[in-house]
C-alpha cells in the first residue's frame, strides 16, 4: 500500500468511527429542555476603583435563583517603593438586591480582611419572579475611604 492509500485508508476508518453512534453516550446526555432550565448564566457589572482596589459585583443565575457575591481585588501593581506585601486591611462590605420595580430581596453588611489576593464576598441566594430583573449593589469601604458602590442588573429568564 503506498503512502497515500494509507492516508485514505485512515481518514475513511476515522470518518466511519465518529458517524458511529454511541448509544450509551446519546442515553446519558440530558434533553434540551433540562439543559435550557439548569444553565447558569454568571453575569458581572463593571469594576469600580478606589484607593488602589478594584471591586466589582457578579450573579449566577440559574432559574429563578440568584446567587450574589462581590469581589475585591488590587487594582494594579504598587507604585515604586511601596512596601511588599501591604498591610492588611479591614474593609466593611455592604451587598444588597432588588427586583427592578419591585421590593428588596436581601442586604448582607460584614466585614472582610484583604492583603494582596483576590477575595471574594458571598452575598447569598435569592429567589426573583420569572421575567424580572434583579438589581444587585456591592460597596466597600474603610475608616480612610468612603463607599463607592459598584452594580450589576440580571434578567432571571426562566
Amino acid at each position: 500500500m503506498n503512502r497515500i492509500a494509507r492516508i485514505a485508508a485512515g481518514a475513511a476508518g476515522a470518518a466511519a468511527l465518529l458517524a458511529a453512534p454511541v448509544p450509551a453516550l446519546a442515553a446519558a446526555q440530558p434533553t434540551a429542555a433540562a439543559q435550557a432550565t439548569a444553565a447558569t448564566v454568571t453575569t458581572c457589572g463593571w469594576s469600580g476603583l478606589q484607593a488602589g482596589l478594584s471591586t466589582k459585583v457578579c450573579a449566577d443565575v440559574t432559574g429563578d435563583s440568584v446567587v450574589l457575591y462581590g469581589q475585591i481585588g488590587l487594582a494594579g501593581p504598587p507604585s515604586p517603593g511601596t512596601p511588599w506585601p501591604p498591610a492588611p486591611q479591614e474593609l466593611l462590605t455592604r451587598l444588597s438586591a432588588e427586583v427592578v420595580g419591585g421590593g428588596a430581596l436581601s442586604a448582607v453588611n460584614g466585614r472582610t480582611v484583604f492583603q494582596v489576593s483576590t477575595v471574594r464576598v458571598d452575598g447569598g441566594t435569592v429567589h426573583a419572579p420569572c421575567g424580572s430583573t434583579v438589581h444587585a449593589s456591592f460597596s466597600v469601604e474603610a475608616i480612610w475611604r468612603g463607599p463607592a458602590p459598584v452594580t450589576v442588573d440580571v434578567p432571571v429568564v426562566c
